[in-house]
């Protein structure tokens, strides 16, 4: 697409669609959403796929026979998931990079095309697996959103690769040394996750390192379940050899990546962040973690400060191997963007600066992450006060 190739700055601005009344987002190298649920953070998301991707959706959509007719409003329905239709308004604007985006005319004369720009690994990841096993494009009713179709065909097309008996992981030149030995710590202490086949279907299981049976998909931990779509998706992106990136690939979503995680573990998946970041790749966050933006606030202190990528490292409790300094160093040049979708107004709001001191509470909050602890920190300081007070005058 002509638009795609301009070199101007990222810039995604949505007007009155769906819940977002406004939006104006800039991205950087990582770009992270934050606010309430039903505030319109998966569908700005959703929308910035069709934008980028629009003749790949077609394609996609072609290829397994969804037939929307001539209506815009039915393909809505088919893209972002059933009853969605409602969406689109009169009086919706769509402006990316620059451009005045009439959504209608785009599906209506988009040429399809195979190859895709964005790989987006939605929330619902975890009903891409079937008794532990990635699910064809065609498997799902038209109800279910094309980001959640797609993800689980390409999951299956990378299994497709792995005969019988394969591990999956830890495997070599799978991902960073590093990153194994930081996963088998954090999330499969003591298992290995293998192929194996049971009544002539291929599916995952964990294996443990002793001779215990193998344990299938739906007796796995929750955090095992939602780890596993995103670990295949994450370890594709970050190709082994000399390539930085998969081709044509230069953005990634990700939503809510601390899905059913320990802090431990999202920890970890920050850091393959980084890496995804340091190869070039434009990313573009969910989430609903405080310590998600804890983390960008000790990246964004860090620059500031000229700190070393030790120091980074050191926030992770990560190894400061080669590999992973230089992932730090390249991480510390990149540019973040943190913006919070307000429920009350449809808006949003540019909060990158994570001021706890700024007037807006929003910025303050951290989009509403840190509003609890914030809380029960001035109520627990408050009644301490109080019983010294009592004591005193007793």
């Amino acid at each position: 697409m002509a638009l795609l190739r301009k070199r101007i700055h990222p810039r995604l601005t949505v007007q009155n669609f769906g819940p977002i009344r406004s939006a104006d987002l800039k991205f950087g190298s990582l770009t992270v959403l934050v606010g309430p649920q039903a505030t319109g953070k998966s569908i700005f998301v959703q929308l910035l796929k069709l934008v980028v991707d629009i003749e790949h959706v077609k394609s996609e959509f072609r290829r397994a026979g969804v037939d929307w007719g001539t209506k815009f409003d039915q393909f809505l329905d088919v893209y972002f998931g059933e009853g969605m239709r409602s969406l689109w308004e009169k009086k919706t604007s769509i402006h990316f990079l620059g451009e005045t985006i009439s959504l209608p005319e785009w599906v209506e004369f988009a040429k399809p095309r195979k190859a895709e720009s964005m790989f987006f690994i939605p929330a619902q990841r975890v009903l891409t697996m079937r008794d532990g096993w990635p699910q064809a494009f065609n498997y799902y009713d038209a109800g279910v959103p094309f980001t959640v179709r797609e993800f689980s065909e390409e999951l299956r097309l990378i299994m497709s690769d792995y005969g019988a008996a394969a591990t999956l992981f830890p495997a070599p030149r799978s991902l960073k040394d590093d990153f194994r030995k930081l996963i088998q710590r954090h999330i499969f202490p003591g298992f290995s996750l293998k192929v194996n086949t049971e009544h002539f279907q291929k599916r995952m299981v964990l294996s443990a390192d002793d001779d215990s049976p193998p344990l299938p998909f739906m007796v796995w931990s929750a955090g095992q379940r939602e780890f596993v779509p995103l670990l295949l998706g994450l370890s594709w992106l970050l190709i082994a050899g000399g390539a930085k990136r998969r081709k044509g690939l230069r953005w990634v979503v990700i939503e809510e990546l601390e899905m059913g995680l320990h802090p431990r573990a999202i920890a970890v998946v920050i850091l393959m962040v980084f890496e995804l970041m340091s190869r070039g790749y434009r990313v573009c966050l969910s989430t609903h973690s405080p310590q998600v933006l804890d983390a960008l606030w000790a990246l964004k202190h860090l620059k500031e400060s000229g700190a070393t990528p030790e120091a980074l490292l050191g926030v992770f409790d990560a190894p400061t191997t080669q590999p992973m300094r230089k992932i730090a160093e390249s991480v510390l040049k990149k540019t973040v963007r943190i913006y919070y979708f307000d429920r009350k107004t449809g808006g949003t709001r540019d909060i990158s600066n994570l001021d706890v001191a700024s007037a807006e509470e929003a910025e303050s909050g951290w989009g509403g992450l840190s509003e609890f602890s914030g809380r029960a920190n001035e109520a627990v300081a408050r009644a301490v006060a109080k019983a010294r007070q009592e004591g005193r005058e007793l």
